[in-house]
């Protein structure tokens, strides 16, 4: 390569990263005047750095097998400023690859045809909805992460309100409440909280990103009355896992400023066990205590329902890879469990999981066709699913990924199913990934009927984006999304 071409792609690289500085303030104006989300293939593109948003432009030709660059998106964005857009969901990418097949033109025009059903559709004076209040009952690895995504989403028609957090009562509280702000500012598996965190003592209150959040001081539900602090019609969600059934989440509906409550662990007795994309549309208005099932039950049941619609499943294993848990002892030590007393960092555990079981609870065409295993591993964070099936008819692994890769791009599973077809990836490359589960296409085995899938999934943060999906459709957020999915 001579020196010129050298010179030219790293100006092209210093062109496109400016082309991406002048694309972030419309994109946070598009989402705080518009209540306009903007996405890029699914990513988030709000609040994003300029390198980031480069990434996430090359990642649509791993996808798409077509090249997407700020040049082509930066006019569409700049047009959707324009157009008094409504609040909605808008794949930018998506919008992109679709006008450069049509040869591009006249941006405007093009959107005001992809896009008409919010042309037009801001009202600056309208009421875009009550506001939800949320409390996290419980401030540990899920209870942190839902406060992280709460937070991120605050503003842009999202609603809910993170108001307050319940722990057990400390002796110290100014010690306890500094505790509880560094734990959330700082976290060894996903990194430093993005923005600013400050401790009111004496308000007993954290304030991250301007959300001002209650710290209450509890031992047990029945001690808090939540309307003392202007908490009101409020949805919990207890991260404790200490009650599991009907009688004890209960306890939470008996508080002042308690509408409902949400479980972040599978329920027990008759509780739903909500995975939202699969069967969140069977929650009634009167349900008031939900679970949102498990993360490995999350990460299966998408990839699992899209199998069942396009093959069927005859039976089928799921083995579970899964990193330590809170739960397991750092070195040997009693426990309940069978093996779980066993050093969590030392050793591969083997042990059970119900998942199989409650698959059939969220997809009951499913039910007796599953068994299920898991093995911990020493590792702090993301987990595989390795699903072992015999499908309805024959097919390859090419045109399995096909379909998979399809689901993953255009359907209404976009935000469950994520699909990766590198040769390089391991579990680290998926810390932060918010799908429920990533299909690994070069792990793909298929063999007629026969077929083998490893499914990664982050098993703390793909599962909080799940809750939050979850929280967000029982609070009325519901955004439209487009372009609308072709599958």
């Amino acid at each position: 390569m001579s020196q010129q071409p050298l010179e030219t792609v790293f100006q092209d690289w210093h062109d496109n990263q400016a082309l991406a500085e002048q694309m972030i303030p419309l994109i946070g104006s598009l989402y705080r005047h518009n209540n306009v989300v903007t996405t890029l293939y699914g990513r988030s593109l709000f609040n994003r750095s300029v390198i980031r948003i480069l990434k996430d432009h090359r990642f649509v030709r791993k996808v798409e097998g077509t090249e997407l660059s700020v040049q082509d998106t930066l006019p569409l964005v700049q047009a959707m400023t324009e157009l008094n857009l409504g609040p909605a969901h808008v794949d930018v990418g998506k919008l992109g690859v679709a006008f450069k097949k049509r040869g591009g033109g006249d941006a405007k025009a093009f959107l005001r045809e992809e896009l008409a059903e919010i042309v037009d559709a801001h009202d600056s004076g309208g009421d875009n909805g009550q506001s939800k209040d949320v409390v996290l009952y419980g401030f540990g690895r899920i209870g942190r992460l839902l406060a992280r995504v709460l937070v991120e989403k605050a503003g842009g028609g999202n609603l809910l309100r993170l108001r307050a957090i319940v722990v057990r009562g400390r002796g110290d509280i100014a010690k306890d409440l500094e505790k509880r702000a560094s734990l959330l500012r700082r976290d060894s598996v996903h990194g430093p909280f993005d923005g600013t965190i400050s401790v009111d003592y004496e308000a007993r209150t954290i304030t991250a990103n301007g959300n001002v959040i209650q710290v209450i001081y509890a031992d047990k539900p029945s001690d808090i009355d939540y309307t003392a602090y202007g908490i009101d019609n409020a949805v919990v969600v207890d991260n404790t896992g200490i009650w599991r059934d009907e009688a004890g989440l209960g306890q939470h509906l008996e508080c002042k400023g308690v509408s409902k409550a949400l479980l972040t662990a599978p329920g027990k007795g008759d509780i739903k066990n909500i995975v939202f994309g699969i069967n969140h549309g069977d929650i009634a208005a009167d349900d008031n205590i939900l679970s949102a099932a498990s993360c490995t039950t999350n990460a299966i049941v998408p990839v699992l329902k899209v199998l069942n619609d396009e093959y069927g499943i005859e039976t089928g294993h799921v083995e579970t890879v899964h990193a330590y848990t809170n739960d397991q002892n750092l070195i040997d030590n009693y426990h309940k469990g069978d093996r779980r007393g066993r050093s969590a960092p030392l050793n591969m555990v083997l042990t059970e999981t119900g998942a199989a079981k409650a698959v059939a609870k969220a997809l009951p065409e499913l039910g007796g066709k599953l068994t299920g295993n898991a093995i911990r591993v020493p590792i702090p964070n993301v987990s595989m699913a390795i699903l072992n099936l015999t499908l309805g008819r024959e097919t390859d692994a090419e045109a399995l990924n096909d379909y998979l890769r399809r689901m993953s791009i255009d359907s209404s599973y976009q935000k469950q199913i994520d699909y990766v077809d590198s040769p390089e990836v391991v579990s680290s490359d998926f810390v932060g990934n918010r799908h429920a589960g990533i299909v690994d296409a070069k792990a793909t085995i298929a063999n007629g009927k026969q077929a083998v899938l490893y499914v990664w999934y982050d098993n703390e943060f793909g599962y909080s984006c799940q809750v939050v999906r979850i929280l967000q459709h029982i609070s009325n957020v519901h955004f439209l999304k487009l372009p609308r999915a072709q599958a």
